[in-house]
């Protein structure tokens, strides 16, 4: 089989490597070219264009990006044609994926969308597109199979790949001091003191709007080592003027895993994060703050009972969040203190957590079903 991915960011590139595997496993056949990253070339694919070169974050660099977003679907389509796959396989990176799902329609390819736009969230009226163009949608959080039920289209649920990615990652790493880490990875950060793990997010505006109020709760836990997890796209010199006035605050970049397996507990702020953190087991506090003016949009926008994916995925509330006017530094440390020293909310959490691994793995791993999801479609037609 010769399929076309594309993908369009780093989680699609991390999920994409391993699907490709999968598909490799079952049919050692497989051909594959694809647009991601580093780890689809490394699984077998052919790479057409690297994510780097194409994630446009925010209105505005999307508006002055608009001729470059557009050359690159041009591209893509003859490039597809030329290729002549037997089926498109389309990871999340909605606003570029709906557009050529669209187009492939018409070419009558056959259309696997993985890991599903979050229009659950908002613009649902995406769903009527999903449903006329793509064949096969493969959904990785256990509630979207009713939700897209409500429009009668139906999906399937495969569990979630950050499982395997955590599972695999705990196997490989160990915090003990026999079992260093593997010699092309950054050297494992070690530790004196209790961890608390900071997430503040990725875009300087989030960190610069998050990170301070986090930062002022370390001054209420002096016998812990808060440790701040970097955004891969931020200079070092950005969050050294930040933490130079708290003692026990230091910082780690490209090791948010190794720092995870570490902590005692967390402050994260809402996205993927908040579940990776759950999946290590690490107790956690939820924040989130914006703008005013970002915020009050937000509400308008956006239809769910919780912010993070813990609490959406378990349909209660699981960890604590601390939204907007909320996220102070005395609610932090009250909530932190409660993780951190309540013995019962810390047994409550990780049989919450155990409860969520479960339903996440779906009695094996998202790759693997996807895999074997894809090639029984295309099999039997």
């Amino acid at each position: 089989m010769k399929y076309y991915i594309i993908a369009g960011e780093a989680s699609g590139d991390l999920h994409g490597s391993n699907l490709i595997k999968e598909l490799k496993k079952l049919d050692p056949s497989t051909s594959v070219r694809c647009w991601g990253g580093d780890l689809m070339a490394a699984a077998g694919g052919d790479l057409v264009r690297h994510y780097k070169d194409l994630a446009f974050m925010g209105f505005a660099e999307v508006l002055m990006n608009l001729r470059t977003i557009f050359r690159n679907l041009d591209f893509c389509k003859q490039d597809i044609l030329q290729y002549r796959p037997d089926a498109l396989i389309l990871i999340d990176y909605p606003g570029f994926n709906m557009r050529i799902a669209k187009w492939a329609r018409g070419q009558g390819l056959r259309i696997f969308y993985y890991i599903s736009p979050q229009v659950w969230a908002w613009k649902e009226g995406r769903v009527r597109q999903i449903r006329e163009t793509v064949d096969k949608m493969l959904v990785i959080l256990p509630f979207e199979t009713a939700f897209y039920q409500k429009w009668n289209y139906d999906v399937e649920y495969v569990g979630h790949p950050l499982v395997e990615v955590i599972d695999r990652f705990r196997a490989d790493h160990s915090v003990s001091a026999v079992s260093p880490a593997p010699s092309a990875a950054p050297p494992f950060p070690r530790f004196s003191k209790p961890v608390v793990a900071l997430l503040p997010g990725s875009r300087r505006q989030e960190i610069l709007k998050k990170l301070p109020i986090m930062l002022e709760v370390s001054r209420f836990f002096p016998d812990f080592q808060f440790v701040v997890a970097q955004a891969p796209g931020q200079e070092p010199a950005f969050y050294d003027s930040l933490l130079a006035p708290y003692p026990n605050v230091s910082s780690v970049c490209n090791q948010t895993y190794a720092l995870l397996l570490q902590a005692q507990a967390a402050c994260v702020t809402s996205g993927t994060a908040t579940l990776e953190t759950a999946l290590f087991g690490v107790p956690e506090i939820v924040c989130y703050k914006g703008s005013t003016i970002s915020y009050q949009i937000a509400r308008r926008l956006i239809r769910v009972k919780y912010i993070s994916l813990v609490n959406l995925i378990m349909d209660k509330l699981v960890v604590k969040e601390l939204i907007q006017d909320d996220l102070t530094p005395e609610n932090l440390r009250r909530e932190l203190d409660d993780l951190l020293h309540n013995d019962n909310r810390r047994r409550q959490l990780q049989e919450d957590y155990r409860a969520l691994k479960e339903l996440l793995s779906k009695g094996g791993h998202a790759s693997a079903n996807a895999a074997a999801s894809i090639l029984q479609f295309m099999t039997r037609r």
